[in-house]
């Protein structure tokens, strides 16, 4: 295999040898990163869950005083926040495994739930599974669009891509409950690919875990302040609107800003640890921002490092990012990040613009990488 990129002096070649060798740092990497974990890493998410708890207590509180605009407001962003560090910090990373080796059962990923309406089963089976395995594999990783959108050119387009705008924004709004579907490959069952009978374990696990979460949002909390009932379902709501919105934001920032890049089936037949590797690096992208906001994005925001490294603890990610970026400018690898502005708007102008027959879009005709096995040459673009 043989990668070119453009570089400041023309095209920068990656021999096999090469390739493998960035396999083998970043194995390194990985290696002093394992060794390391410890008394630090326990100490983090566990005053990240005491966080967690602690601003959920208050917004269930505030909510008794939601007759007061402040107080409503207050405990509106309390329980977002609360929501947001469940699910991104939290339940994503525990998932992961990042916290296996601790052998604490509440951190365990074989039993941890999260705050969501998504069973963890299946989260963790289109996540873990069909998507950090075939990272930007078109036709194999799912993520790519969510069978609903089209985030990429090699996307066949058709009329029902016109509304790509708007099916993002609901997908946006409504997010939790499209990450739930998401197992279910609807598109998969109106193109005749799956059965409606082999989704009958699935929509089982749904609707038990969809249950608990609407009737812990929109009826037992809500019936415990009594006459503000309406004011806390509304609040309830709202808080999850903000998680879902957040959410969103910052995953669709780590996959589909400009300079991400996808390829095929026959780009990744027989990839080895190093080409897996480069397809990580390539296939992702950062966020700049503060320590807050790493910690708000679940460390998402180090989207390039979780996809290199999906089950090491995320709050080491900022610690390894400077050597995963080293590395790349070692061997003329891009290494895509931004700010969360600038990443965002991306996003949107690529779905506004794919949403669009392709006549009507530009396209470079200059790959970015160029990927060269001895059988075939295949060009990967942005």
């Amino acid at each position: 295999m043989t990668i070119l990129t453009e570089g400041k002096d023309g095209p920068v070649i990656l021999t096999p040898d090469q390739v493998e060798e960035i396999g083998r740092e970043l194995d390194a990497l990985r290696d002093r990163i394992v060794a390391d974990l410890g008394d630090s890493d326990r100490e983090y998410i566990y005053k990240i869950i005491k966080a967690q708890r602690g601003f959920e207590v208050a917004g269930r509180g505030l909510m008794y005083l939601g007759f007061l605009p402040p107080f409503w407001l207050a405990g509106v962003a309390s329980l977002g926040v609360s929501k947001i560090l469940d699910n991104m910090e939290i339940g994503h990373n525990v998932m992961h495994g990042q916290y296996d080796w601790m052998r604490e059962e509440g951190l365990n990923s074989r039993v941890f739930d999260w705050d969501t309406v998504c069973p963890a089963d299946q989260w963790k089976h289109s996540h873990n599974y069909m998507h950090h395995t075939h990272t930007n594999i078109l036709d194999m990783d799912r993520d790519i669009g969510y069978g609903i959108l089209r985030m990429d050119e090699g996307q066949k387009w058709n009329p029902y891509y016109l509304g790509n705008p708007l099916w993002a924004f609901l997908l946006m709004v409504f997010f939790e409950w499209g990450v739930m579907l998401h197992d279910l490959e609807a598109d998969n069952i109106v193109k005749g690919k799956r059965k409606w009978s082999d989704l009958k374990p699935l929509l089982k696990g749904q609707a038990r875990k969809a249950s608990k979460q609407v009737l812990k949002d929109y009826v037992v909390f809500p019936v415990l302040t009594g006459p503000l009932f309406l004011h806390t379902l509304a609040g309830n709501a709202a808080a999850n609107l903000v998680r879902n919105l957040w959410t969103f934001s910052i995953i669709f920032c780590g996959h589909f800003p400009a300079g991400v890049q996808t390829f095929t089936k026959e780009d990744t037949a027989e990839e080895t640890r190093g080409e897996w590797y480069v397809r990580q690096m390539l296939g992702s992208a950062n966020i700049k921002g503060s320590k807050l906001f790493h910690i708000m994005s679940g460390n998402l925001s180090h989207q390039i490092e979780h996809h290199l490294f999906p089950d090491i603890p995320a709050n080491r990610y900022p610690q390894m990012a400077p050597e995963v970026r080293r590395i790349c400018e070692k061997y003329g690898l891009p290494y895509n990040t931004g700010g969360f502005t600038k990443q965002i708007s991306s996003v949107w102008a690529k779905i506004f613009l794919l949403s669009l027959p392709d006549r009507y879009v530009k396209r470079d005709s200059r790959p970015s990488v160029i990927v060269m096995r001895t059988r075939k040459a295949t060009e990967v673009g942005v």
